[in-house]
């Protein structure tokens, strides 16, 4: 190998210091630092002098030797089940913006609703020492909720209240969702009721949601005609094949069909449009999420929003709040919505 090819560790090619971005700042060493921490203790002016240097020098701060010497970390972990849809966007939007604010930066990792993977992903942010953990579970082990336990930490578990938590809680009543979906399509006159669902044996809150309905329907002398379940993550795609099937194996027709989400609905939706169904004329139609894709159909669908991004931002409320030493409420349910939609 030709020896003036090799890379000589000159000062134009090592990584720049904090001591250059504070020089070239004008600044002292230790507000360069507080700078690049966002912390708020050095004036705006002055944080975007530093700021400027940082780019210009392309300087990257080592969080991790900040950390590893006692500095508390900026960095959150966040695990959630999946983020082929929207949903799980949406919160990680609002967490996200709020965290950013305060100087903190998200490190996710994605479970699959997988208990052992998020087991893995729990150990794994746990190792590198960040500030705070935000989880929408899976289905934890008794491990996972040992590691949150014995953490030592700020845990928030987003989407879901009616369990209890390890730590804090942000989210809804995924129970009483589906039981007030139940109570509003009784009362719009239905009477013959079908369900038609992704894979609910990992996906928890669906499967509350099929349970506070099949629960208010038993409260009013009505049941369940049929409740198919499909494997496999939601889809449109499965919505529409799911609806076909269903209907095709039938005894009677369903009134209405209740679907775990708007995917699912939506999916059902275009099925029914292709199969020459009127909707809700022949068949009605309810779905959970209040997805604006649901929302835009040619006929707008019945749902209920969940309120995502706001489980996003009330989260990193609770966090940001224990940083500071704070108590926030244990348990912080950020309601949901009905949407009438036209669909049923």
């Amino acid at each position: 190998m030709d020896e003036n090819n090799i890379p000589k560790n000159t000062a134009s090619n090592r990584r720049p210091t904090l001591s250059q971005v504070a020089a070239a700042a004008g600044v002292s060493e230790i507000t360069a630092s507080r700078a690049m921490r966002g912390g708020g203790l050095v004036a705006k002016a002055t944080a975007d002098r530093v700021q400027a240097a940082a780019r210009e020098l392309n300087y990257v701060p080592n969080r991790l030797a900040g950390t590893l010497a006692g500095g508390a970390s900026r960095q959150v972990g966040v695990i959630l089940p999946s983020l082929s849809n929207s949903v799980f966007a949406d919160v990680l939007k609002g967490l996200e913006d709020r965290l950013e604010e305060a100087g903190y930066q998200p490190v996710l990792g994605i479970s699959n609703y997988d208990p052992t993977r998020e087991e893995r992903l729990i150990e794994n942010l746990l190792s590198w020492r960040p500030a705070g953990i935000v989880i929408a579970p899976a289905d934890m082990t008794a491990a996972s909720r040992a590691l949150l336990l014995r953490a030592g930490l700020p845990v928030v578990e987003i989407m879901d209240v009616d369990a209890t938590p390890t730590d804090m809680a942000v989210g809804i009543s995924h129970l009483s969702a589906g039981r007030a979906m139940a109570h509003y399509l009784v009362g719009r006159g239905y009477e013959r009721f079908a369900y038609l669902g992704h894979s609910i044996d990992s996906d928890l809150r669906a499967l509350a949601r099929l349970e506070g309905f099949r629960g208010a329907l038993g409260e009013v002398g009505r049941e369940l005609a049929q409740c198919l379940t499909l494997a496999g993550p939601s889809s449109v795609n499965l919505g529409r094949e799911g609806l076909a099937r269903l209907l095709a194996e039938a005894e009677q027709p369903p009134d209405l069909v209740y679907f775990s989400n708007d995917d699912m609905a939506v999916g059902g939706m275009f099925h029914c449009m292709a199969a020459g169904i009127s909707v809700p004329g022949d068949l009605a139609l309810a779905g959970f999420n209040g997805l604006e894709i649901g929302q835009a159909l040619p006929v707008p669908l019945t749902t209920t929003a969940s309120n995502r991004a706001a489980i996003g931002t009330e989260a990193a409320r609770q966090l940001l709040q224990r940083f500071k030493g704070g108590m926030p409420e244990k348990i912080s349910d950020v309601g949901f919505r009905l949407i009438p939609g036209q669909t049923a």
